[in-house]
């Protein structure tokens, strides 16, 4: 064994030297006919001949193959389409036509690690065209927009599985947020919601619970995801953080009737921008802070007042928000400093649609709910790489949570 190692090292070593000594260059090596093709051609040839050789029983040239009642029959050409391009390969046949390779299976004409390039690409918002053009460009790869395709849609049911996973029993947070995407139906492109509930465990580590698509939200909808939440293992919920509240308290309170709805306080003061002309964005912005900064509820309300006084003949729309939304606006005064801080920072899902909006840009439109999904999930599966350590503050949180709701928390 340690021979062959040797060898093996010492062929290595050789066509390494060829190249430092200019004998060879990296083009000999990893171009189009170089060395590295050369070789995974003929790794994968001798193989593919040892497969055929335990498929017979009996060596190549063998006597003992005689009146066997098969044999090798020569050989067919294929060309497999690998990470370092494309590959001429000749694979055996028997005259039974009843070998099944399995290095490289009958039909195949990708290497594992192709199909995940083309996920990856898929991933990052590339478009089936543009994918085709990479492929081409890089790899000196030519695919079809159908095999791109294919090899997406094999990951509906990954989407499916992960759809369906089983959850935690208890999360503290979840933030509830909606992304629109134009989605073809009927013939017709439209925009749509797709919704999705990011949830923060008892670790402090984000986790995406599931996506939904939908034309309006109203009670059946979030009914119905309150429901899922709940089929998929979910006992309680302490606090829901929503940019919206169309029939949400009511739905969710239906399912888990102890958690607490807050409205999201970034998505409160960016909607009240919408009616601020940009001369007074700053000044505004700085007027509204003293509400959702005081540090009880009467300080809060003495502020609003303020802003009203200031600006209701400007801008009546803001205080008027503010006043109609002011029941789950409230909630955030009962909890001390470390909770806020948790509720508030909503980079935890700024940060994901953020990345999320890169990815989609590049599309016009999808051609259904599905391949909106399917993407979505891709992208939001990259991005959970990233979530390697707890949210901020989150400590502080979770022992303030422990004293709030002391027989809601599990005990370790």
């Amino acid at each position: 064994m340690a021979k062959k190692k040797a060898q093996h090292e010492d062929l290595l070593d050789e066509i390494v030297d060829k190249v430092i000594d200019g004998t060879q260059t990296a083009e000999d090596l990893l171009g189009e006919g170089g060395v590295v093709k050369q070789l995974t051609a003929r790794l994968l040839e001798r193989v593919l001949e040892a497969e055929m050789t335990d498929h017979l029983g009996y060596e190549k040239h063998d006597r003992a193959g005689q009146n066997t009642g098969n044999s090798r029959n020569g050989k067919g050409n294929k060309t497999l389409r690998t990470d370092s391009g494309e590959i001429p390969i000749a694979v055996p046949r028997d005259r039974n036509g009843n070998f099944e390779p399995q290095i490289v299976n009958k039909g195949q004409r990708r290497l594992k690690g192709f199909d995940d390039k083309v996920i990856s690409l898929y991933a990052r918002g590339l478009t089936t065209r543009e994918i085709q053009e990479h492929l081409k460009e890089i790899y000196g790869v030519q695919v079809s927009p159908a095999l791109i395709s294919r090899v997406t849609d094999a990951v509906q049911e990954e989407v499916r599985a992960w759809q369906n996973r089983p959850l935690d029993e208890v999360y503290p947070i979840v933030y509830l947020d909606a992304l629109f995407v134009k989605i073809r139906e009927n013939g017709v492109v439209g925009n749509k919601a797709v919704y999705l509930a990011l949830g923060i465990n008892l670790e402090g580590e984000k986790e995406l619970l599931g996506l939904w698509t939908c034309k309006s939200e109203g009670a059946k909808f979030w009914l119905n995801v309150s429901t899922e939440l709940q089929n998929r293992g979910v006992k309680d919920l302490f606090i829901a953080c929503v940019d919206g509240l169309k029939s949400f308290p009511e739905a969710i309170e239906s399912v888990f009737p102890k958690t607490q709805v807050q409205l999201c306080i970034v998505h409160l003061v960016r909607n009240s921008l919408r009616f601020v002309t940009w001369k007074d964005r700053k000044q505004v912005v700085s007027d509204l802070k003293p509400i959702y900064k005081a540090a009880t509820l009467e300080e809060a309300e003495v502020n609003l007042a303020a802003f009203e006084d200031k600006w209701i003949n400007q801008y009546p729309s803001i205080s008027k928000s503010w006043r109609k939304n002011w029941e789950h606006i409230i909630p955030f005064f009962a909890y001390p400093p470390e909770i806020r801080k948790v509720i508030y920072t909503t980079n935890a899902v700024e940060s994901l649609n953020r990345s999320l909006r890169k990815i989609i840009k590049n599309r016009g439109s999808f051609p259904s709910d599905e391949a909106a999904i399917k993407l979505l999930y891709l992208a939001l599966r990259n991005a959970s790489k990233k979530w390697t350590k707890p949210i901020q503050n989150w400590k502080g949180a979770l022992n303030r949570f422990a004293i709030m709701f002391d027989d809601r928390v599990p005990i370790p």
